[in-house]
């Protein structure tokens, strides 16, 4: 864990640790999630597309998507 200081003008530097954690560099966008009194930032994807591509892969097993699909004609 490491700490942040806020400054007069309300900004604060982010530490190295989350810089690389998140492989941020000068100029990069991030995104930042509020979650009741919890903050979250995440690096802003290129392609919001391309960043949820794939998020639901294995939710559902194929003979289900099968069956699904089947049922649309």
């Amino acid at each position: 864990m490491t700490e942040a200081t806020l400054s007069t003008k309300n900004q604060i530097v982010i530490p190295r640790e989350a810089r690389e954690a998140l492989a941020l560099k000068a100029g990069d966008k991030v995104l930042i999630v509020v979650r009741g009194s919890t903050v979250v930032m995440l690096p802003k994807p290129a392609s919001h597309q391309a960043a949820l591509r794939g998020l639901a892969k294995r939710v559902y097993s194929p003979q289900h998507l099968r069956k699904e699909r089947r049922s649309w004609d």
